[in-house]
């Protein structure tokens, strides 16, 4: 029980390393010129609207029903931030919208075209404000044991100067900060906070049909948004396809990782993890040392061409990806996560004009941002979606059930 604690804290300290330390590298900017003194201030529109929309796939025999499962679907229903979540299989879908007519927070409508058989519209509902009080609980902090492996890098063999190595018994939150410092792209899309109003919401958690599709035109209306926030969506911004990953073969020796070509793709990327003791192994695809825990997530056009310059990405031209040999070999099971990143529409109304002059008595009334990426987990070594451990072919059998709580144990902790 200790050992699944410990490693389940490791696992937590690697996925909120991102967030945590400052060191990591953010969207890369060039240097500001001074203001002129001519230069008019920004203006910010009086509405402010954002849907983030992702795909998700578990590339594992049986799990794309887990989600119809009775007991799960009632569980998990639909909450806002599964577009961030990737988890649960299916399509996900959150929406935004805020007004500096009603900075608390205003009631809205999103109405919707036929494709997404949900209903003529969707309720917009704001974010309530925090309680203040509360009781702050007392946990019992046991510090972790073992060591956190990074490797990196799409090869068949361990590249020189690998792995990364970091002691947990011994390393101070610095230590943590200089291993996990990647790349990560500041959060510019929906979010569940006071004063924006957000779908899905306590009166509409109904879940985003398998065969939804964005396509066709849209309209935000409610109390302090400008009467002409209407917008359509086209097949860029519609939901990505479902990112097929697959890792047959032997975890001891170098496994391929392969994916199909996802239309609109701009860039891939995979990022592993298993547990092999106390230990916790950590492999990605990038070229570079980066751990990619803020990589797995929305990425803007600017960040996504710039990080495949410097091979972090991989291009949309490939498909393939080789494993090193032996580094999961001893793990109780290790799991494999990819993302296709999508292509990001932004709008403003009225657009923004061009000559300077006109600028001036520019009055942007709002503006939208849409963001669209594919995701998929895969286990290392496991029946891909055909059927295949090895290439070898297996009979399907009737009836199979795939418990999510046994893959994330059998996955990541090896039990």
């Amino acid at each position: 029980m200790k050992r699944t604690a410990r490693l389940a804290l490791a696992v937590a300290v690697a996925l909120a390393a991102p967030a945590a330390f400052a060191q990591s590298k953010a969207a890369p900017s060039k240097a500001s010129p001074a203001p002129s003194k001519a230069a008019p201030a920004a203006k910010a529109p009086i509405a402010n609207y954002w849907m983030d929309i992702a795909t998700v796939h578990l590339a594992m025999p049986g799990a794309e029903d887990m989600a119809d499962m009775p007991i799960l679907g009632n569980l998990m229903g639909n909450a806002f931030g599964g577009s961030k979540v990737g988890v649960m299989p299916g399509k996900w879908m959150d929406l935004a919208l805020y007004t500096r007519q009603k900075p608390a927070g205003t009631n809205g409508t999103h109405a919707i075209p036929p494709g997404m058989a949900m209903g003529a519209s969707l309720p917009l509902e704001p974010v309530p404000k925090p309680q203040p009080g509360g009781t702050s609980g007392q946990f019992d902090y046991e510090r972790p044991k073992g060591r956190l492996l990074l490797y990196w890098g799409c090869s068949p063999t361990v590249r020189p100067g690998q792995p990364r190595v970091l002691d947990m018994a011994t390393a101070s939150i610095e230590d943590f900060g200089r291993f996990f410092m990647g790349r990560y792209s500041p959060e510019r899309g929906a979010t569940s906070r006071p004063g924006h109003a957000i779908w899905p919401n306590e009166t509409d958690r109904q879940r985003v049909p398998k065969d939804a599709s964005l396509l066709g035109e849209h309209a935000v209306t409610g109390d302090g948004v400008p009467p002409g926030l209407k917008f359509a969506i086209g097949e860029r911004q519609d939901f990505m396809e479902r990112l097929r990953l697959a890792a047959p073969g032997d975890p001891k020796a170098s496994i391929e990782a392969s994916w199909n070509a996802v239309a609109h793709a701009r860039a891939y990327f995979l990022q592993a993890m298993g547990g092999d003791g106390n230990d916790m192994i950590l492999w990605s695809s990038s070229d570079v040392p980066d751990a990619g825990l803020g990589l797995v997530d929305y990425l803007s056009h600017a960040n996504i061409d710039q990080w495949v310059k410097d091979k972090v990405l991989m291009p949309a031209t490939q498909q393939r990806c080789a494993i090193p040999q032996g580094i999961f070999g001893q793990a109780g099971g290790a799991m494999l996560r990819g993302i296709a990143y999508g292509n990001e529409l932004n709008l403003v109304h009225p657009p923004r004009p061009t000559d300077a002059r006109a600028l001036a008595a520019w009055n942007p009334e709002w503006s939208l941002r849409v963001r669209v990426k594919s995701t998929a987990m895969a286990m290392l070594g496991a029946e891909d979606d055909g059927g295949r451990r090895g290439g070898r072919e297996r009979e399907p059998k009737k009836e199979e059930a795939v418990n999510p709580l046994d893959i994330l144990r059998k996955g990541i902790f090896g039990r």
